[in-house]
């Protein structure tokens, strides 16, 4: 099962229980695994990571963020940061790094090396893209569930968002990013009426 609580704050519910930069989150300390794709406030909340970190919580996100999990109580071996094109398997779950960054803004550079994540687990492969621009290198990406950016700003907005979900076409999209800092419900309406509609969108942010 997958929810969206606001902005890119995404749970995943498959038999482990995984987040991903958690944001207004409810205490409940039951994160086996989260993952953080770049530090900046609405994505790497350490308020809201303590509210659901438990004492054997795995965490991953890029290499800027370790001094801080190191100070928030995260264990060294708890701890893996990375980099965009990595492969790594954590508790028997497929996790592959791609790039997220912006080609013509400052907001996300990409020497950063921020990430977005492919994670595969009971042979579906969900992608949750980050803060990112349409990139290239990430065109020919296979995924069943589409986590893509719409608000526009400091990410794609809907319409490249939409032509992103139609070229690489998952079973099913759902729009995230809007909301809270930028983008609204007629950027959502406008994504909607340009996915292929051999495309499920779920809409999870309320």
């Amino acid at each position: 099962m997958i929810t969206v609580n606001c902005q890119s704050s995404i749970k995943i519910t498959e038999g482990k229980t995984i987040y991903f930069d958690p944001l207004k989150v409810e205490e409940k300390y039951d994160a086996d695994l989260i993952l953080i794709t770049h530090p900046h406030w609405d994505h790497f909340s350490k308020e809201d990571i303590l509210k659901i970190k438990k004492d054997i919580t795995k965490i991953i996100g890029p290499n800027d963020i370790r001094e801080s999990l190191v100070e928030m109580g995260f264990k060294e071996e708890n701890i893996i940061t990375t980099t965009p094109y990595q492969e790594l398997i954590v508790d028997n779950i497929l996790i592959k790094t791609v790039p997220a960054y912006n080609k013509e803004k400052d907001y996300h550079p990409k020497e950063n090396k921020w990430l977005g994540y492919l994670l595969t687990m009971d042979n579906k492969t969900y992608y949750i893209m980050g803060d990112t621009d349409c990139l290239e290198e990430n065109e020919q990406i296979q995924c069943d569930v589409l986590c893509i950016p719409i608000g526009g700003t400091y990410t794609m907005n809907a319409s490249e968002a939409a032509e992103f979900t139609n070229m690489i076409h998952p079973q099913k999209v759902i729009p995230i990013h809007y909301g809270l800092v930028v983008g609204n419900t007629e950027d959502l309406a406008k994504f909607k009426n340009e996915v292929n509609d051999t495309i499920a969108i779920e809409e999870l942010i309320k």
